[in-house]
């Protein structure tokens, strides 16, 4: 899969990341993790001190995928208003989610205080402003139902947000506490920890075919260089190459665009350096970075065709400049990083495990949708509490074929 193309800017973070030999030989393993991206990572992460004989593999470089394009602002909230998930899965469905999430960012935290690799994870507020005066109301019910669940936020009115920023719009929630991160020093600051544990890792080693054995109740793996890996239970977290591997019916793609500025030398009038997003779709979307950079994203083209995005790659870059500008006209930015990509998202809006009965003894980790960091932290650990223990409470909740309330 064509995945993306432009500019990058978090592998220029990590100029000497660390390095992983190819496979060099049949193994035999517990557990295989195939995909060395975050959800891999993730994934790994949860399993390392699970005393199982546990190997990754990755097909290129460790990060070389979807997460040195990820723009990874770290929220529970997603573009699909909770207030509509629940009239879809049900209120306890979507507590139990809420709860999830909100777990899923204090463990991300947790984990990179773990790893010796800095992954500049930052607590930072987040301002979700109605786009027009239409979405107010939807806005409160879905504030009143956060409320409900006792996540820590406040709306605001008009002249609240014009008191804080340099624009002015109707409406916005206020949550405390999201974050943000560098995706790929995240991957791996991982990846290095779980390798210290004793994770075996494999890097140019690309699977090129399965096949499952009755007998002994394996999974084996065949790699283009020739080797083999029997494993007990295999993981896919291929990220969105993970659908080339197999086709899930509840997902599809748009393409995106983001821009990440040159450094910024004044953030006076950008309160608290907020994570900011809106109501709009296709929405727009900002952060900032540890270097003081700015990352402006989204205006996404339902196009599934690479040549038709990357053909729109430069006027989305100055149309993202030219709507920041507009919001912050004092804060002067010049774009020095610009990428397109695919972007992945569910039908009903939540991620999924896949558990497909021609994988036997795997789980695909399709952690897709705009907070998928997150999305793969939740999913990662699910799926090594189902291995580790036999079973997780909440793996029902996100297998593909999930029930709805309203079919």
């Amino acid at each position: 899969m064509n995945l993306q193309s432009g500019k990058y800017y978090w592998p220029t973070t990590l100029p000497n990341p660390p390095e992983y030999p190819p496979l060099s030989a049949d193994l035999n393993c517990d557990v295989l993790i195939i995909g060395g991206g975050s959800s891999a990572a993730q994934s790994a992460y949860y399993l390392a001190d699970s005393g199982l004989n546990v190997v990754v593999i990755e097909k290129n470089k460790i990060g070389s995928g979807s997460t040195s394009a990820n723009t990874a602002l770290i929220q529970y909230s997603g573009e699909r208003l909770f207030i509509n998930l629940v009239n879809a899965f049900g209120k306890e469905y979507i507590s139990r989610y809420l709860q999830l999430l909100k777990e899923a960012i204090d463990e991300m935290e947790a984990a990179t205080l773990k790893a010796e690799m800095d992954s500049e994870f930052c607590r930072r507020d987040t301002l979700y402003f109605a786009s027009c005066k239409e979405d107010i109301q939807k806005l409160k019910e879905e504030y009143m139902l956060l409320k409900e669940h006792n996540f820590d936020l406040t709306f605001l009115e008009k002249n609240e947000i014009e008191n804080r920023y340099p624009f002015s719009r109707d409406a916005a929630i206020y949550s405390y506490n999201d974050g943000e991160i560098n995706p790929f020093k995240y991957t791996h600051a991982l990846v290095d920890y779980v390798s210290n544990k004793g994770i075996r890792v494999y890097e140019h080693t690309e699977m090129n075919g399965h096949h499952y054995d009755t007998e002994l109740d394996q999974m084996i793996i065949s790699t283009t260089s020739g080797y083999t890996i029997r494993a007990r239970k295999v993981i896919f977290a291929a990220g969105y190459e993970g659908i080339d591997i197999k086709n899930e019916k509840k997902v599809s793609f748009v393409s995106t665009y983001n821009v990440t500025t040159t450094p910024v030398k004044d953030f006076s009038t950008w309160y608290k350096r907020t994570l900011i997003w809106e109501t709009a779709r296709p929405y727009i979307y900002m952060r900032t970075t540890a270097d003081d950079r700015i990352i402006i994203g989204g205006l996404d083209e339902n196009t599934i065709y690479p040549e038709d995005r990357d053909s729109k790659l430069m006027h989305k870059k100055d149309k993202l400049i030219e709507e920041f500008n507009k919001m912050f006209p004092t804060i002067k930015v010049e774009p020095e990083f610009y990428l397109t990509g695919f972007y992945g998202g569910t039908a009903d809006g939540l991620p999924i495990i896949g558990i497909y009965d021609e994988y036997p003894n795997s789980y695909f980790l399709f952690g897709f949708g705009d907070n998928g960091t997150v999305y793969s932290q939740m999913l990662a650990k699910i799926i090594a509490q189902d291995i580790v223990e036999g079973k997780s409470q909440d793996m029902e909740l996100f297998l593909q074929d999930r029930p709805l309330l309203n079919k």
